[in-house]
């Protein structure tokens, strides 16, 4: 096939029955199929006048992507036709029947009548509507062609319609031997397919430069919009590989290719597919007639750029800082100060993990303002400095109505706010992108949002729901981002991760670690520092303290390295903790001191408070109570608000503790009292432990409560709790630690 982009000279060729005539800018073919079309153009014009408004509005909506979409099969075009009005598709049969079956003088007075739908004093299709410039393309087609090639396309239409005859005969013979049932069945099931699906788009040919277009720029649309209504990874590849091949310089087709590679991550093929984009729009002048003589040297750099955001999304980050310094010198070369801001902004990217780079974060955000460019913010500053500097990007986003933009600022949004502990703040955020319409048009039928940033505020969402102990709505969630990103999207690892976390803490919770430790190898392919960290928790509830502390030492290590804050805390808690069981109390205390300094620096609440109330734990096992008390008042009210229900249940057992330890010094009455107030304090808990079925600190929940009532001589309620915890007990297995060493 000749490249859809050679429009200089004449060269038809013959193609399975296709007829292609390229002429002086003329970048469409007449095809049997595109004169099926312009037959029923033809009888829409002479019989519109008759048709209801109801059918005209079906017949208006189905045309356009007809007249812009591959070649289908006639029976698939007959019952399009159908479903918006059976008399014109009976007639646009009858008509393709006369000519197919007649001769070839009837298809040349076919081509000659089309002109008539432009004459007169009020022409039936105006000349520049879509209609008229799409008859006026097939008729300059037809007039170019040889006698050769209009007996070919002839030869060809005859097939055409041949092909849907032996069908429909077949179609005949299979309804007299099929169930009436069993055949309505198979109707149902073919009304169900979608269209312009795998076997439509390999049509008969190669496609002309206007379906090229159509369907590349089509298939972007969904891979951004709605990723499952596209083309499966390997179909699509596969029709770009065709288009490729008769048009090696296709610089959009080979752009797709990368965005296709990028869905299956494929690193290979994805960096192969930008160069040759790239290659593409400079060789054919592209850049250079939208640019002037600078177009080049834009394209090198930009080229330089995407190919260091390429390396840095598989990791590749010595790669990525190699092509970003290319982007740079180009940049300073040509003196382009929005390629230079784009730089700087993955340059902060990329060294945010070895540097302090606030400085960096601050000159991003201050030149973006300068030359009107939206950026993206980050973590690793105070709260208000950061929310000032995500203030200052939003107020560019919505002032030119950067839709993509205000997207990913309200799930990074969501993401801080989770950071700091506020999960009501998170939960409002979440809520606002998903009530948001999309200020980009997409067509009907395709979800919007459908990007990363729907991904991300999704999965908090569902994490959000399993903290809360609602593990039926989390799951909701989870099923509705595994049909809308399916697993061999781009996107899927997301909702993978945060799927295998609420799993295993599940797991942990009803105390069945071997299956947690299951899930492990899952999040540590999706995430190796989570799944370090998980690891560690899982030795530490099988009392394998020793091969606990080593991983733990190691992964802190590693996370002070790269400045992960948030996991150094996690960290910290957990190595007091492990303190704490080989009875080490005072060991512990300096090791949480530098957790809440952590915390404190980087506004971190909801770890401050958690740190807190390890603290006041210490200060139990270390016999002064009353402190113990005096400083959970500090911590509690936070974790109440914002936090898990397995925290809140915990912060509540732990008061519960410090108030029966703190009564051994009141007065009989005033001792009562206390002991009262904590077993209030313990049914509380118990809601919390019982709401996401941990069923071990249930059980030492119940233990607690029945040594209570013991001592305040309620037998009754004694026994209760005693039966009910040994029933659990009996369940679950003991691994010997005292009750008073263990926060959680």
């Amino acid at each position: 096939m000749a490249s859809v982009h050679e429009s200089l000279y004449f060269n038809p060729m013959l193609t399975n029955g296709v007829v292609h005539a390229n002429v002086f800018g003329v970048r469409d073919w007449v095809t049997p199929h595109k004169m099926a079309l312009l037959v029923l153009l033809s009888e829409l014009g002479r019989t519109g006048a008759q048709l209801g408004l109801l059918e005209r509005r079906r017949l208006n909506r189905l045309l356009l992507p007809l007249l812009q979409g591959p070649d289908m099969a006639l029976s698939r075009l007959r019952k399009a036709i159908e479903e918006c009005c059976p008399q014109l598709a009976s007639s646009v049969h009858i008509r393709l029947k006369l000519m197919a079956e007649g001769e070839l003088k009837d298809m040349e007075q076919f081509f000659d009548d089309l002109s008539d739908s432009f004459s007169g004093t009020e022409p039936e299709v105006h000349k520049t509507s879509v209609v008229g410039l799409f008859l006026r393309h097939m008729i300059l087609a037809y007039n170019k062609l040889s006698f050769s090639q209009v007996y070919k396309l002839y030869t060809a239409l005859q097939q055409y319609f041949q092909k849907d005859e032996k069908k429909d005969g077949v179609d005949e013979n299979e309804m007299e031997l099929t169930n009436p049932e069993e055949l309505d069945g198979k109707m149902e099931k073919e009304e169900l397919d979608g269209p312009l699906r795998e076997e439509e788009i390999a049509c008969s040919g190669p496609l002309s430069q206007k379906q090229a277009e159509y369907f590349l720029s089509q298939q972007a649309s969904l891979l951004k919009n709605d990723e499952t209504k596209a083309l499966a990874p390997a179909s699509l590849q596969k029709e770009l590989n065709n288009l490729l091949k008769f048009n090696p310089d296709f610089a959009e087709a080979h752009y797709l290719s990368y965005l296709n590679s990028l869905r299956v991550q494929d690193v290979f093929s994805s960096t192969h597919s930008l160069l040759h984009y790239f290659d593409r729009l400079i060789l054919t002048g592209a850049e250079s007639k939208s640019n002037g003589d600078e177009g080049y040297g834009r394209s090198l750099r930009y080229a330089a750029l995407n190919l260091a955001a390429l390396h840095c999304r598989f990791g590749h980050y010595q790669q990525a800082e190699l092509a970003l310094q290319e982007a740079i010198r180009i940049a300073q070369e040509s003196n382009d100060h929005i390629c230079l801001q784009h730089c700087l902004s993955w340059l902060y990217i990329l060294e945010q993990k070895i540097l302090d780079s606030c400085v960096l974060l601050e000159h991003s955000v201050n030149k973006s303002l300068h030359f009107g460019l939206p950026q993206r913010a980050f973590a690793g500053k105070a709260a208000n400095k950061l929310m000032d500097a995500l203030k200052d990007s939003d107020l560019l986003h919505w002032k030119h109505s950067l839709s993509e933009l205000i997207d990913i600022s309200i799930a990074q949004k969501t993401a801080i706010w989770r950071l700091y502990g506020r999960s009501t703040m998170a939960l409002q955020q979440a809520q606002t992108l998903l009530s948001m319409n999309s200020l980009e048009a997409v067509n009907v039928g395709v979800q919007q949002n459908n990007t990363e940033s729907f991904a991300v505020v999704l999965c908090h969402l569902a994490e959000l729901h399993a903290e809360q102990g609602y593990f039926a709505a989390a799951s909701e969630i989870l099923k509705h981002l595994k049909e809308r990103f399916p697993p061999n999207g781009q996107h899927a690892q997301l909702w993978m991760l945060f799927d295998q976390k609420i799993q295993f803490e599940r797991a942990m919770n009803d105390g069945r670690y071997h299956i947690a430790d299951s899930l492990v190898a899952g999040i540590t392919a999706l995430n190796s520092i989570e799944g370090v960290y998980r690891k560690a928790i899982v030795l530490k509830a099988q009392n394998q303290m020793s091969e606990a502390h080593k991983l733990l030492q190691k992964l802190l290590i590693h996370c002070q390295k790269i400045k992960n804050t948030e996991m150094v805390i996690r960290v910290l808690l957990s190595i007091a903790e492990l303190y704490w069981r080989s009875s080490c109390h005072t060991i512990a205390l300096p090791v949480l001191l530098q957790a809440l300094a952590l915390a404190r620096e980087y506004s971190l609440q909801y770890l401050a408070s958690e740190t807190v109330l390890n603290l006041a734990f210490s200060q139990l096992i270390l016999g002064i109570p009353e402190q113990a008390l005096n400083i959970l008042h500090m911590a509690i009210e936070p974790v109440l608000a914002h936090g898990a229900v397995l925290d809140k249940g915990c912060a509540m057992f732990l008061v519960a503790k410090c108030q029966v330890a703190s009564a051994a010094s009141y007065t009989p009455q005033k001792k009562i009292e206390a002991l009262e107030s904590a077993i209030l304090n313990l049914n509380e808990a118990k809601t919390y432990f019982a709401k996401v079925d941990c069923k071990e600190q249930l059980r030492d929940v119940l233990y607690f409560q029945a040594r209570l009532f013991h001592t305040l001589g309620k037998t009754q309620e004694r026994n209760k709790c005693a039966m009910l915890f040994r029933q659990l007990h009996q369940e679950l297995p003991a691994h010997g630690v005292p009750l008073i060493n263990a926060f959680k």
